[in-house]
């Protein structure tokens, strides 16, 4: 049995289960609550085809972007990349291909859990690539740290 801190352990109850690409969701809408001042919007390029599009969950437990207040909307790329934009910037935020890889090689029932937590506990430049780009009409693109 995994112990989970309460932050996963709520979004573990919102979501129905806790897997993987829900908590990569969590980790990519809490990155651009943390970057990114004021009202967002996001866009998920996952589709809707389980378990990627777990991170629509994710993202809007984390971000407040939800699909009842029209704010996160979903594109069928069936890519674990999320954009978030706001006055100001767009961020992007995508999961690292070896990463994606590890988890749908890898990934079963029974340590769905045990993955969630470490992905959870994982350090953001192990997981994503994330740019930031300005919006304005000299955009200019700068990749966070």
């Amino acid at each position: 049995m995994v112990i989970l801190p309460e932050e996963l352990r709520a979004l573990k109850k919102f979501h129905g289960h806790l897997g993987p690409y829900v908590v990569v969701g969590y980790r990519m809408g809490a990155l651009a609550m943390e970057r990114m001042p004021g009202k967002l919007k996001a866009v998920s390029f996952s589709g809707t085809k389980t378990p990627l599009s777990c991170i629509i969950d994710g993202v809007q437990f984390s971000s407040s972007c939800t699909m009842g207040k029209g704010n996160i909307s979903v594109m069928d790329f069936g890519e674990a990349r999320v954009q978030f934009l706001n006055d100001k910037y767009l961020m992007e935020v995508a999961l690292l291909e070896g990463v994606k890889a590890h988890i749908d090689t890898t990934m079963t029932h029974e340590t769905e859990e045990f993955m969630a937590l470490g992905l959870y506990n994982e350090e953001e430049a192990n997981l994503f690539r994330v740019t930031m780009v300005e919006r304005s009409p000299l955009v200019t693109r700068v990749k966070l740290k």
